[in-house]
């Protein structure tokens, strides 16, 4: 039986695909948790959300002190295992949102949910979304992340548990559902024929490799 070697290129060429078999493969995951929404200083909390400009035209159905078109909003707001702001925390919710529909009140979000406790401390996830407020469920589509959330997709699905109409505090029910790649591979530029080898594989015999025919 006669042997060849296979070239560098053809190397190459099976070690990305291994490497994207690998890459591709995903697990999914649920995570719940609080967001504390403070607009308005109270006895037990200081303010975690500022407007920090003010639009133009106020927005239908808002009680109170309208919000407005235009109207864009900075925010820190923490995150906690239950809906009482004394529970477990599990991180910050860190980004902004301006009322962008003139005909509702509707925000655009734009977060990053920061993991500041637990197995995911350290990590976040990329929230990018429209936030219908009168809406009995919302939904924010998960861009990204970084950490153990690196490459991570999915959705958000945000229910409203507690809102003061005088003061604007809420306190918003976040269930994220997400798919993350669990691939174990690093790819660099090796080559200018290829756009890269698998990391893990590089020191594999390349006898091993040799083609029988």
């Amino acid at each position: 039986m006669a042997k060849t070697k296979i070239s560098t290129v053809q190397l190459q060429l099976i070690l990305i695909s291994m490497a994207l078999t690998t890459a591709t493969a995903t697990a999914t995951t649920h995570l719940q948790f609080y967001m504390h929404d403070i607009v308005t200083t109270t006895a037990d909390s200081p303010a975690t959300g500022v407007r920090v400009a003010r639009g133009t035209t106020p927005l239908p159905g808002d009680p109170g002190t309208p919000a407005r078109f235009g109207d864009m909003h900075v925010i820190d707001d923490p995150l906690t295992e239950g809906p009482d702001a004394a529970s477990p925390a599990v991180g910050r919710a860190q980004g902004f949102y301006p009322f962008a529909d003139q005909q509702e009140l509707a925000a655009i979000f734009s977060l990053n949910i920061v993991f500041t406790a637990g197995k995911h401390n350290g990590s976040y996830l990329v929230v990018n979304g429209k936030d219908a407020f009168f809406d009995e469920v919302r939904e924010l589509a998960v861009i990204g992340g970084a950490g153990r959330f690196r490459g991570a997709t999915g959705y958000g699905l945000l229910t409203t548990h507690y809102f003061n109409s005088t003061t604007k505090n809420a306190v918003v029910k976040i269930d994220m559902y997400l798919k993350l790649f669990q691939g174990s591979c690093q790819f660099t530029c090796e080559s200018n024929f290829v756009l890269g080898t698998c990391a893990a594989l590089t020191h594999m015999d390349m006898k091993s490799l040799e083609i029988y025919q």
